[in-house]
C-alpha cells in the first residue's frame, strides 16, 4: 500500500488496486504546489469526500468532471455534486459500505459541521474506514475526539490512523493522541489538517512523544511513502 499526503486532509491511497483520492483540496491550498495538480490526481481511480467544506470538497468536483471518476460521500452532499454537474456519485450515509473494486469503504461518524461551498446543506460530516490489501485505515475527517471511537475499533480494528490534529477547527495534538491511545491500537498514526496555515499547529512532535511505540508519520507533502 502507498500513501501521499497531499497536504492539509488531502490523500491519495493505493490499495488493493485502486487509487483512492480523499478530500482533495490543491487549488487554493496553501502547502500544495498548484503546478503539480496533475501527479497528485493521475491513476486516480475513486474519489472520496467526508464532508462539505470547500478545504475538503476542493477540487473533487472539477477532477471528477474532467476524469469521468466516480465520487463516494454523503448522500446530500452527493445530490448537490449532481445537480452541479458530476454524472457518477454514490451517496451513502453512517454505518453504510460501498465496494470500490476490492476495497470496502465504511462511512463512521464524525463531530464537526458541514455545509457546501455555496452555503448549502450538505447532510453531516463523516470518516472513513478503508479495508484492503490486509490492512483497516481510519481516516477521520474533521472531528473532535469521541467515544464512538471505541466502537469503530471493536468493530473495525484499523491498524492504520489519519487523524486530524491541528487544533482550532478540530482536535489538536493531545486530543488526537488521547484518542489513539484511549480508542484504537494502531501500528501507524498519520497526522493531517495541521500545518496548512498559521492558526494550526505546525508541528506533529507532541503526537510523536505521546505515542511511543506507534510509527508516526510525518508526512512531506507529494512525497509516497510504503505502509
Amino acid at each position: 500500500m502507498k500513501i501521499t499526503w497531499l497536504g492539509h486532509s488531502g490523500f491519495k491511497i493505493e490499495i488493493a488496486g485502486e487509487v483512492l483520492l480523499i478530500d482533495p483540496f490543491l487549488t487554493g491550498n496553501p502547502v500544495f504546489p498548484e503546478d503539480r495538480k496533475a501527479e497528485a490526481t493521475d491513476g486516480v481511480t475513486a474519489i472520496l469526500v467526508s464532508h462539505g467544506h470547500g478545504d475538503h470538497v476542493g477540487d473533487a468536483m472539477e477532477t471528477a468532471k474532467s476524469a469521468g471518476l466516480p465520487v463516494y460521500t454523503m448522500v446530500e452532499l452527493a445530490g448537490w455534486l449532481g445537480s452541479k454537474g458530476v454524472e457518477n456519485v454514490t451517496g451513502f450515509n453512517k454505518g453504510g459500505t460501498v465496494s470500490i473494486g476490492d476495497v470496502k469503504v465504511t462511512m463512521v461518524h464524525a463531530t464537526h459541521s458541514s455545509s457546501t461551498p455555496d452555503g448549502g446543506y450538505a447532510g453531516s460530516e463523516a470518516g472513513f474506514m478503508i479495508e484492503g490489501d490486509g490492512h483497516t485505515i481510519y481516516f477521520s475527517g474533521d472531528t473532535d475526539v469521541m467515544a464512538d471511537m471505541k466502537v469503530f475499533n471493536d468493530l473495525h480494528q484499523p491498524d492504520i490512523g489519519i487523524l486530524c490534529c491541528g487544533g482550532h477547527y478540530t482536535m489538536d495534538m493531545r486530543r488526537a493522541a488521547y484518542a489513539a491511545k484511549t480508542f484504537f491500537d494502531f501500528k501507524t498514526l498519520i497526522p493531517c489538517h495541521y500545518k496548512t496555515f498559521p492558526l494550526l499547529e505546525q508541528s506533529a512532535q507532541p503526537l510523536v512523544d505521546a505515542l511511543p511505540g506507534v510509527n508516526v508519520i510525518e508526512a512531506e507533502v507529494l512525497e509516497p511513502f510504503e505502509v
